[in-house]
């Protein structure tokens, strides 16, 4: 008999230490009933990081993203403010922008050309004449809160009131030595893997455990020995001293004292390295599919690094690629008869139990609601 979706969720216990505790099952990464209660319980009610401030720096530059299902539409108004709506005509729920990014004066709908200011109003309906009991004040786009970190726009679909600045916690703070506002774009990079979105999060917040192993270019520029993971209430930050690498494609792209991993709950990351960052964002598309989003940024953009950026970016690549392959064979076993849950390294797996118990904390409020 298939477990109820109540009892998948209670078979992780939430109030093991550390030292006593094991993973989430392996239901939890194989089971469409979980993907789908994390849809509404994590994806859409958190904070989502969904692009930059430099994509919609200038009224009427907008980008779109799509969390969990969801279609969302940011855009700078002719007013200057930053609006974010779901991205879905009210009259026969067409995606209204079509494109990544783009600029435009108002969002037409392709489907009936319906459209939309760039607040959002509803401003044009065609051969609609003789439609009663219709408010056009209340048929505009719905909606979204949406708030900037950084170069960073956010987004929370949802009813919780949570301001961003809350959910950050000290993070910002933390960064702050990092000078991000000095960086700059450069390009972004983006993969599906064919695992849950949860694995390749699991891999990143093992503590470097993996990388002696896997990473093998990456581990001569890291101290491994020295690594250190230290966990907040809802983000994680991994960091280590850096030395000089054997390997010469990284340690002349890795360089600096630190290497900082930060993790913020739930899905997003960011990598910094002396005149170096990228984030990365994973969203799931099914139980046992996820895209994961690189944006890459530089101390330097223009014809004098370009060379020592793109050597920068194939490392990342090569880094990415031994994850993806590792995650992918993470997914097949937990299909496995073999396999229900695992037990965490104490010395480096504490940023992974951090997010398992978020995330059954997120799955049980909400499977008690339904």
């Amino acid at each position: 008999m298939q477990q109820t979706i109540s009892d998948l969720i209670d078979a992780y216990n939430v109030r093991a230490p550390l030292p006593r505790a094991a993973t989430i099952p392996s239901g939890w990464y194989t089971d469409s009933r979980i993907s789908e209660l994390e849809n509404a319980a994590v994806f859409g009610s958190t904070w989502q990081m969904v692009g930059r401030i430099d994509q919609v720096a200038g009224a009427g530059q907008y980008f779109t993203s799509d969390i969990a299902g969801q279609p969302i539409v940011v855009v700078r108004g002719e007013d200057g403010a930053l609006r974010a709506f779901y991205n879905v005509c009210r009259h026969h729920a067409a995606i209204v922008a079509t494109q990544p990014e783009g600029k435009c004066s108002v969002l037409r709908c392709p489907y009936h050309g319906w459209t939309y200011g760039l607040d959002g109003a509803l401003k044009g309906m065609i051969e609609m004449e003789g439609v009663e009991c219709f408010d056009e004040s209340d048929n505009g786009l719905v909606p979204v809160r949406v708030e900037t970190w950084e170069n960073f726009v956010f987004v929370r679909p949802g009813s919780d009131a949570t301001s961003l600045s809350d959910f950050l916690s000290d993070v910002p703070a933390r960064v702050k030595p990092l000078e991000l506002s000095k960086l700059r774009f450069f390009e972004r990079r983006s993969w599906t893997l064919n695992c849950n979105w949860k694995v390749y999060v699991d891999n990143y917040l093992d503590g470097g455990y993996h990388v002696p192993h896997l990473h093998k270019g990456l581990n001569t520029v890291l101290e491994y020995a020295n690594y250190q993971i230290e966990v907040k209430d809802r983000y994680c930050l991994q960091w280590s001293p850096m030395k000089q690498g054997k390997d010469a494609g990284v340690a002349s792209v890795r360089k600096g004292d630190k290497a900082y991993y930060y993790w913020i709950y739930p899905n997003f990351m960011l990598n910094w390295y002396e005149g170096v960052m990228d984030t990365n964002v994973v969203l799931p598309l099914g139980v046992d599919k996820c895209l994961v989003i690189f944006d890459f940024y530089f101390d330097e953009v223009g014809a004098t690094t370009e060379e020592r950026n793109r050597q920068s970016i194939a490392v990342g690549e090569r880094v990415q690629q031994e994850d993806i392959d590792i995650c992918e064979s993470v997914q097949r076993g937990l299909a496995s008869r073999a396999y229900d849950v695992g037990r965490l390294s104490v010395r480096r797996e504490a940023g992974e139990h951090l997010f398992h118990r978020l995330l059954a904390g997120d799955l049980r409020r909400a499977a008690e609601k339904d």
